[in-house]
């Protein structure tokens, strides 16, 4: 009876080899994700080591890698971060003073050095021995500002250490003698930085005030912009009629003319208007009738306003 309960048609032996072979494959899978997360596991020390090493020759140590401390001789104007770290300078500190350098900074004196953000007074004493500074550190202008004409004067200094008397130079600044005039519409910035009591903030006013004008007809009209030194006048003359742009009263737009310092909104205004209604204007008698221009006003504008 045994033997008839494990006869199985040929049908039903198709489908006992078919879900045998089912299961094998299902096995050999889940086998193979086994062995795959093993080797991946085994992979990881190994890319971590490997991007160590990747950053320890790119010359980067990680912030809280243990680096050891030797003290020798260094200058922080070119020191790296490798350097820095290997003097026993923590991370924070050694981004600071690198922040400093990319800044343009640089040290000049074991005092500036002591100043960075972070650097204890322990720390600090420890390097200053090995501390390295160049004799003379070159200043670097400032971006965007001309420097000063200069010239090299002999002079005397008295050595603190071994009392001797030795010759230098001193840089000073070159300017004009009393008695030199200058054509305010003509010169530019430097030529205006020789004159005693202008540096490179006036000579810039005075060019871009008269650049807003249209020129200077008069020299009082550096009153407009410097009230308080009327003793600068001395260094200017104004040739008449050179120099000045005037506007054209009856062609130039709203824009153009209340830009200019003697005008305004309301004074453009009023010629745009007038144009537009009444045609061209030929006098400054005409403006006259307007009670936006005041006497003060048509006489500071005369040299300004062009009728053709």
């Amino acid at each position: 009876m045994w033997k008839d309960f494990f006869y199985y048609t040929r049908s039903e032996q198709r489908v006992i080899v078919g879900l045998l072979l089912l299961l094998a494959v299902l096995a050999g899978i889940q086998i193979g994700r086994r062995w795959g997360r093993q080797e991946e596991v085994l992979q990881v020390p190994d890319s971590v080591e490997m991007a160590g090493i990747r950053r320890l020759t790119a010359g980067k140590v990680p912030a809280d890698a243990e680096v050891p401390v030797r003290l020798h001789p260094f200058d922080p104007n070119t020191a790296d971060s490798v350097t820095l770290r290997g003097l026993g300078l923590p991370p924070q500190v050694v981004r600071n003073l690198l922040k400093y350098r990319s800044k343009g900074g640089v040290f000049r004196s074991p005092a500036s050095f002591s100043r960075i953000y972070g650097l204890t007074p322990d720390l600090y004493q420890a390097l200053l021995p090995y501390l390295r500074l160049p004799a003379t550190a070159p200043a670097r202008p400032l971006a965007g500002r001309p420097e000063k004409p200069t010239a090299v004067l002999p002079d005397t200094v008295t050595d603190s250490t071994s009392g001797k008397v030795r010759r230098s130079t001193a840089v000073r600044s070159v300017k004009y003698p009393v008695g030199t005039v200058l054509d305010l519409n003509r010169c530019d910035t430097a030529e205006l930085k020789k004159i005693p009591g202008i540096g490179s903030v006036r000579a810039r006013k005075i060019v871009a005030y008269r650049e807003r004008l249209g020129g200077y007809y008069d020299v009082a009209q550096l009153r407009d912009i410097l009230p308080e030194e009327l003793s600068l006048e001395q260094w200017f003359r104004v040739v008449p009629g050179e120099g000045l742009r005037p506007l054209s009263v009856n062609s130039d737009g709203l824009e153009r003319l209340r830009r200019h310092p003697y005008m305004d909104f309301y004074k453009a205004k009023v010629i745009v208007e007038h144009r537009r209604r009444r045609g061209k204007l030929t006098s400054l008698a005409q403006l006259s009738l307007y009670e936006e221009f005041t006497e003060q006003d048509l006489e500071r504008l005369a040299p300004y306003l062009s009728f053709d």
